[in-house]
């Protein structure tokens, strides 16, 4: 697939990056995302587990929801959001709520929000054990998403006050048989840490599922980064970055860990986009 064959190539390129909130102090954390908002990002991701995802596992880890909260108030321009949020772990109607309120936090400036609500199914087991959520399964948790999705929408055409804006849903994943249906029903943004040599055919599934549900790909911007846990398409070179754009990725999205936070990978990708935007 090339660019021109992609609905959603006229989309802007973004750079994002999710700050793992693990193996660091908070004051560090905070110090990232504002450092992060300075370079010039356009989004800034946290994850939302209980627990450390790479040893040390008993190291330090903040809450994805209270620290989205925090960074509402911290930032004045980018988005942000959870890279994602588990529906497991919340009722949909408390995410919407607790996502509508996050909106209005970030809303103090402009009046106008900036989260990105990043969902999934959730996968990691020892969350899920520490915290004392029923795990199931792949499936059972993708059809639990499957129906808390249209809950989400409902409730916040319900609040007063309504959210800021539209709220974007970003889904991550990669399944082919539900979860990228359920990005041509209900995503803004799909994210996917995919590896490189078989994003083309995902795409192409993705595409099918539109086809079948009614709606337009070009509706849906296309995500990808690589993370702390080896996920996604490696990063390591201008190449990578040029073949996810011309596969139509529009947010890329690298991860960095603490407790440093070393943003300097940033920088290359920043000047990438601009030049890509003619900026």
């Amino acid at each position: 697939m090339t660019e021109s064959r992609h609905p959603a190539a006229h989309r802007p390129l973004r750079i994002g990056v999710q700050l793992a909130p693990q193996h660091g102090s908070y004051a560090a954390y905070r110090d990232a995302v504002l450092r992060a908002e300075d370079l010039g990002v356009d989004a800034i991701f946290n994850w939302d587990h209980f627990l450390p995802l790479t040893e040390p596992f008993d190291a330090e880890h903040f809450e994805a929801w209270t620290v989205l909260a925090a960074m509402a108030e911290q930032t004045e321009r980018v988005e942000f959001g959870a890279l994602v949020n588990c529906s497991s772990y919340r009722n949909p109607d408390l995410q919407a709520d607790m996502a509508r309120t996050v909106d209005h936090i970030s809303a103090r400036t402009t009046g106008t929000g900036r989260l990105i609500f990043g969902t999934g199914s959730g996968w990691a087991q020892p969350d899920y054990d520490a915290y004392g959520y029923d795990f199931g399964t792949v499936g059972s948790r993708l059809d639990d998403l499957a129906a808390d999705l249209p809950r989400v929408r409902a409730r916040w055409d319900r609040l007063n006050p309504a959210p800021t804006r539209r709220i974007p849903i970003l889904i991550g994943g990669q399944g082919e048989r539900k979860t990228l249906r359920l990005v041509a029903q209900h995503a803004d943004i799909w994210h996917t840490f995919t590896r490189l040599d078989d994003l083309d055919r995902k795409i192409g599934v993705l595409h099918e599922w539109c086809a079948r549900e009614g709606r337009d790909p070009a509706e849906i911007e296309l995500s990808t980064g690589y993370t702390v846990r080896g996920f996604g398409p490696l990063l390591d070179g201008a190449d990578a970055a040029s073949r996810l754009y011309d596969l139509g990725f529009r947010l890329i999205v690298p991860a960095i860990d603490g407790p440093d936070y070393d943003l300097a990978p940033l920088t290359a990708l920043l000047e990438w986009r601009d030049r890509v935007n003619g900026l």
